[in-house]
């Protein structure tokens, strides 16, 4: 059986003892709630310290969590919020066009899938959720980067691979197509990624009209642009959901 790190059991039981009790707590007591020596206490208290998960108070001395435990705190009920209040809607959705269904969310320079609702039909498919697309040419991905300031910054400063010979890797280009898809208020992945694969994205809102996640359909290119062009009747029912899930989360109407 793998040991446990030591230094991270530390920090937890920590980060802990910060959470519960009195708001800010001093290093002396610190290190005698925990047995710990002064000095591994402050080093442990340094390093969550220059994390942002722990702030010292100047005038004090006395240590309290910090912003970034909030931060990773809210992105985590934001995205479990996003899926539970997705769930009915996605399940229609893939009813209705006959395709699977992705929902994704930034994270770390990409779009991380946190929903998939399998196509309807007996065809083997696999579960995506945990997969990572790219920002640049997936349909999620422009989503994320034409209405997410952050999402932009990051495909704009990442190296924008060539999956195909269509995916658009030109940075002036790039930035065409997202004025496009906020002008329109979808995206599209016509083979850009994959090679007969198409998918239609549109945007997901919060109560405070913040992009927080995208939802689109995936499907074979005959299926989903049997004449050249994306159905019309696939772009609204993406639409629809999208703007669904963003009333459910407390946007209203877009």
């Amino acid at each position: 059986m793998a040991r446990n790190i030591q230094s991270l059991e530390r920090a937890a039981a920590m980060l802990r003892l910060l959470a519960g009790g009195e708001r800010r707590l001093g290093l002396s007591d610190i290190a005698s709630a925990l047995g710990l020596a002064k000095g591994t206490a402050h080093g442990i208290l340094r390093t969550l310290q220059q994390e942002g998960f722990v702030e010292q108070d100047d005038a004090s001395g006395r240590y309290q969590l910090g912003a970034e435990l909030l931060r990773l705190g809210t992105t985590y009920l934001d995205v479990h919020e996003l899926r539970a209040r997705a769930l009915v809607w996605t399940d229609d959705l893939a009813r209705a066009s006959g395709e699977s269904v992705h929902l994704g969310v930034l994270h770390q320079q990409g779009v991380l899938i946190v929903h998939h609702v399998f196509r309807p039909d007996d065809s083997r498919q696999v579960l995506e959720i945990g997969a990572m697309q790219p920002l640049h040419s997936t349909a999620l991905g422009k989503v994320l980067s034409a209405y997410d300031p952050v999402a932009h910054s990051e495909a704009l400063e990442t190296e924008r691979r060539s999956f195909t010979d269509r995916t658009v890797c030109d940075a002036k280009a790039f930035e065409q197509i997202l004025d496009i898809t906020r002008a329109r208020g979808y995206a599209a992945d016509v083979e850009e990624t994959w090679e007969g694969v198409a998918s239609v994205a549109a945007p997901v809102h919060d109560r405070r009209r913040m992009p927080v996640g995208a939802v689109g359909i995936t499907g074979a290119v005959e299926r989903v642009c049997p004449d050249g062009e994306l159905r019309p009747e696939l772009i609204a029912a993406v639409r629809d959901c999208a703007r669904a899930v963003s009333r459910d989360l407390g946007a209203g109407r877009f």
